[in-house]
């Protein structure tokens, strides 16, 4: 083993952390007797040879001993030597990918230099399928069906190991092999799809049918039959009655449970989540889906089932109420990891979470408060506007260390949060005016402006003008948006106001100019003490200030008029936020849509995270606003949210897109 390897030039070679001498030692380690010293040598391999999946020359350096090492019966742990194969020579290039002209050309050529250089080796892997070692075989179908340059071949050979192969989660990954297959050879495609389908059989075991199922959502799922939530949840149903009556020391061609003895088998979520992912805008059976797993025994695959919940509410609108219901009858369970994902989703629900307020009451009414799914379903309940919140809101502000999530769930309850004034005005005026201040007061000056607690004015002064140099204007800013909402009741702060406008000594930025301008309007109605400022800030050089300014506009409305020409100057503007503001503030100052309704639409179709504001204004035009209409209607029939990024998501997409929804009903009304 490892003829040649002494050879190689390892030094000069190099991977994620430098030149790559220390690689002998690690391909040797995966040969060691030692589980530990193996492991440590796996771990080795993907942080630095295949360091989040790149491809280095000493990777390919290394795929020969690699081979060979999957080759020696004698080596242990070999399935996790597949796996690091199959990743290491599994990326897909598209042609222009390889592209001697792209400046990630190098890359790419090592990605598939690496291809080739395992798939010239791949018929070992087909030695694998009948090894003695389950783990082995478990990793030895995805290899071939992405690796092996025969994939003809490779259907047959998974076909006929089927029936011979006796352990269940092999036998799921034969077929998963399959799926893959028929994804990546469409000239295989209608002849794995046939077999496929053969596996629904009422005959074979219920984990098979759900593994064949889930293989032709993704790859045929027009041949699905009409009632799948109800056909996968019945056979998940069927694979936790065989893992029951197996149990957990049973043998490996059972579809046991876990190893906690937990009913269920360990496979089973993989699946649905397979599933899940694979049914993607057929929501109504998702939601079929998920209704059975959040009723299911197993408290494992009820946790799964709510994970799953996260990912289809957060991307796909939908008919929540019951799914929610059952989300909230986890609350009650205890199992703390059940009961932790549960108020995770609701707290990212907002309204959406309203089935659930009787669940999330009566958790926050029995819960201590001081871990942290309490504060989660307490932020929850809050933020439905529920004043069952209250009490335990006013128990969490006075907390010395300050729950930032619970104050800024403040503004959500409305003039139900009014008994929570006291406790906000106190904390407020004990913050230390230092460098975090920001951090303390923001949460406090966002409650107290969310419920226009104009009493409050004496505390929003005081940390006015105390705020610090450093992140000043931060806090500066939240004081002002305060401010603003006191309306007249913040006469006294005129002062400060003034001098903010006009930058006498403090030079603030624009969004601190912009803010004191809408402070001092709310205050006093004085639009010529305001747009003077505005107009000179319309005309500044960076994009930034020219959008502080437009808003600032539309803020004062009407008594803003003469600021229109200049408004309309940016209608043409290079920046496409700042086309949508000066749009909006156009409408808002002279209340012509004729203007502003052409950019508007334009706006819609270019930027989707500007649909909000967007629909904001069309509703305030009414029957104006008719030529937008089709684009308001289209919106609504939109199965998926229209703020949904591959791969991340923001704590208030669910809220911003639902409010969306909203308006847009809202702007539709006058043309019902």
């Amino acid at each position: 083993m490892f003829t040649g390897m002494d050879e190689v030039d390892w030094a000069s070679m190099g991977h994620a952390y430098g030149p790559a001498d220390d690689v002998p030692g690690l391909l040797r380690s995966l040969a060691s007797a030692d589980p530990a010293e193996r492991e440590t040598a796996l771990d080795g391999m993907y942080t630095a040879v295949h360091h989040q999946g790149d491809v280095y020359d000493s990777t390919l350096a290394c795929i020969p001993f690699l081979l060979e090492l999957v080759a020696s019966p004698e080596v242990q742990d070999r399935g996790a030597i597949v796996e690091l194969l199959t990743s290491i020579g599994g990326i897909d290039l598209d042609d222009d990918e390889l592209d001697p002209e792209d400046e990630e050309f190098e890359d790419a050529a090592n990605y598939a230099m690496a291809a080739a250089a395992v798939a010239a080796g791949a018929d070992v892997f087909v030695g694998l399928l009948g090894d003695p070692d389950a783990g082995v075989r478990l990793a030895a179908p995805c290899a071939l069906a992405m690796l092996h340059g025969d994939p003809a071949r490779v259907l047959a050979l998974l076909r006929a190991r089927l029936e011979r192969e006796r352990d269940t989660e092999v036998r799921l990954a034969l077929v998963e092999a399959v799926g893959r297959i028929a994804l990546r050879h469409e000239p295989l495609r209608a002849e794995s799809v046939s077999w496929l389908t053969t596996l629904l059989a009422p005959d074979r075991p219920p984990g098979l049918r759900l593994s064949a199922l889930t293989q032709l959502a993704r790859c045929a799922p027009g041949l699905l039959p009409d009632d799948v939530a109800s056909t996968a949840t019945a056979l998940l149903r069927a694979t936790d009655e065989a893992a029951a009556g197996a149990g957990p020391g049973a043998g490996s061609g059972a579809e046991a449970a876990g190893g906690d003895g937990r009913p269920g088998a360990p496979w089973a979520d993989d699946l649905l989540r397979t599933l899940h992912s694979a049914l993607g805008d057929r929501v109504d059976d998702r939601i079929a889906l998920l209704t059975g797993q959040l009723t299911s025994a197993d408290p494992d695959q009820r946790t799964d089932a709510v994970w799953m919940c996260h990912g289809l509410i957060r991307a796909w609108r939908g008919p929540y109420d019951e799914v929610v219901r059952l989300v909230g009858a986890q609350l009650g369970d205890p199992d703390p990891l059940l009961h932790g994902a549960a108020v995770s989703l609701l707290e990212s629900l907002f309204g959406l979470a309203l089935p659930a307020a009787d669940a999330l009451a009566e958790r926050v009414r029995t819960a201590d408060g001081e871990r942290p799914a309490d504060r989660r379903a307490l932020v929850a309940l809050a933020r439905l506007g529920d004043a069952r919140a209250v009490p335990a809101l006013a128990r969490a502000l006075e907390q010395p260390d300050l729950p930032r999530d619970a104050a800024f769930a403040v503004p959500y309850l409305g003039d139900r949060a009014a008994p929570l004034v006291p406790v906000l005005r106190r904390r407020l005026g004990e913050v230390a005016l230092d460098e975090q201040l920001y951090d303390r007061a923001a949460p406090l000056l966002n409650g107290l402006a969310g419920v226009r607690a104009a009493e409050a004015l004496p505390e929003v002064l005081r940390v006015l003008r105390g705020a610090p140099a450093w992140g000043g204007e931060w806090v500066t800013e939240a004081a002002l948006r305060a401010l603003t909402t006191f309306g007249a009741a913040a006469l006294p702060a005129v002062p400060e106001l003034r001098a903010l406008l006009g930058g006498a000594s403090s030079h603030p930025s624009s969004s601190v100019v912009a803010a004191a301008a809408r402070a001092l309007w709310a205050a006093t109605g004085d639009a010529a003490a305001v747009l003077p400022v505005l107009r000179e800030l319309l005309t500044a050089d960076g994009p930034d200030e020219r959008r502080a300014a437009a808003a600032a506009l539309g803020a004062v409305g009407r008594a803003a008029a003469d600021a229109a020409p200049a408004l309309r100057d940016l209608l043409t503007s290079p920046e496409r936020w700042l086309r949508m503001d000066a749009a909006v503030a156009l409408w808002r100052v002279t209340g012509e849509a004729r203007e502003s309704l052409p950019v508007l639409r334009t706006a819609w179709e270019e930027n989707r995270y500007g649909r909000v504001e967007i629909a904001e204004c069309l509703a305030e035009m009414g029957p104006s606003a008719g030529p937008a209409a089709p684009l308001l209607r289209a919106e609504l029939a939109r199965p998926r949210r229209h703020n949904v990024l591959d791969g991340g998501s923001g704590s208030h997409d669910i809220e911003q897109d639902e409010r969306l929804l909203t308006l847009c009903r809202a702007a539709l009304r006058p043309h019902a």
